[in-house]
């Protein structure tokens, strides 16, 4: 027979794996796979040019094991944005995001914090071990002098560029307009695919940062898409975003650049000589697939901006409008195109 107390021992027993849910909703990870795939990208790149330190490209375990850990380190820094994000976004979602389990009381602010700083924790110390060729044993990368930790100093780079983004002590970008676009894109674009890049060779060059660059661009107008769906939340929550401040229709024009002339610089990069070494192009990938990836992107990005153009307005009354669904589409294809343009 069934005691009293058993209900509440079921109850009890079903108490974490509902918290495992809530922190899951709090991680969003389905936003974990563009910024992985930009980090294995980077590594990918970074092996298949011609700034590769390891004579011999054998690939071994060590290398192997360092672009996971430095991935999986990546994704916690991921998950640690987005919770510190809705901490300090939690009047805008109780207007745009109503379910989100720091909206509905499920979890309380000491649980978002606790669960935002372990996994800060868990995205910068490991990234200490992220060291390069010619150290090879986990032992030569812990003693490695600072100079070699590039890894480590790029993603807390990273994450105090998550700080100012959503904290209003270090300026809360996310309320001030093109500011908040830079914010997303530098991390997001260019630390991103460089961090990457430091997991297999040195950052020191053109190349990395060129890469970079180019997918800063594209995000520094690809960031907006979101914004315009969210105004009512973003106004309530005093976030000055490019659709309030000038209206759907002139914030599209003003993003609009961004989706396309980014794209032009990959066959530009893959053709011009690199000013550090004239030997070669600054994009040491197979310049042919540069090219057409470059093109390819630009004529997907002009489709794009047709999209957003054609009716502004349209974005404020869908959440997931065709364009911002092309943007991710063009981020993760930008990224495997990368990766394949530098291994063949």
């Amino acid at each position: 027979r069934c005691s009293p107390a058993s209900p509440r021992s079921g109850s009890s027993r079903s108490e974490p794996l509902r918290k495992i849910v809530l922190y899951n909703q709090l991680a969003r990870p389905f936003t974990l796979l563009p910024p992985l795939l930009g980090i294995i990208s980077g590594a990918i790149c970074a092996w298949g040019s011609v700034h590769n330190p390891n004579p011999d490209r054998v690939l071994t375990s060590t290398i192997l094991w360092t672009v996971v850990l430095g991935s999986v380190c990546a994704s916690f820094l991921n998950v640690a944005s987005n919770a510190i994000n809705q901490i300090y976004d939690l009047e805008i979602d109780r207007v745009n995001k109503p379910n989100r389990p720091l909206v509905t009381g499920e979890l309380g602010m000491e649980e978002a914090w606790g669960f935002t700083f372990f996994t800060y924790i868990l995205a910068i110390l490991p990234t200490w071990l992220v060291v390069v060729y010619p150290f090879e044993s986990w032992g030569e990368k812990f003693q490695a002098p600072l100079r070699f930790h590039e890894t480590f100093l790029i993603y807390l780079a990273g994450l105090l560029f998550t700080v100012v983004y959503s904290v209003p002590a270090f300026g809360r970008t996310k309320a001030r307009g093109m500011l908040a676009n830079f914010t997303i894109a530098i991390p997001r674009g260019c630390l991103l695919k460089v961090g990457g890049w430091a997991m297999v060779a040195h950052i020191a060059h053109w190349e990395p940062w060129f890469i970079g660059g180019v997918i800063m661009l594209f995000l520094i107008g690809a960031a907006s898409t979101k914004d315009f769906a969210d105004i009512d939340g973003d106004r309530a929550g005093g976030c000055k975003t490019l659709p309030i401040l000038h209206g759907p229709k002139k914030a599209a024009w003003i993003i609009a650049p961004f989706f396309v002339f980014p794209w032009l610089l990959l066959p530009v990069g893959a053709w011009v000589r690199d000013p550090q070494n004239p030997e070669h192009a600054i994009l040491t990938g197979n310049p042919v697939a540069l090219s057409a990836l470059g093109l390819g992107l630009t004529l997907w990005g002009a489709y794009t901006v047709w999209l957003l153009l054609r009716d502004p307005d349209a974005l404020t009354r869908t959440e997931n409008h065709p364009s911002w669904k092309h943007m991710y589409l063009m981020l993760m294809a930008a990224q495997i195109g990368l990766a394949v343009a530098y291994l063949i």
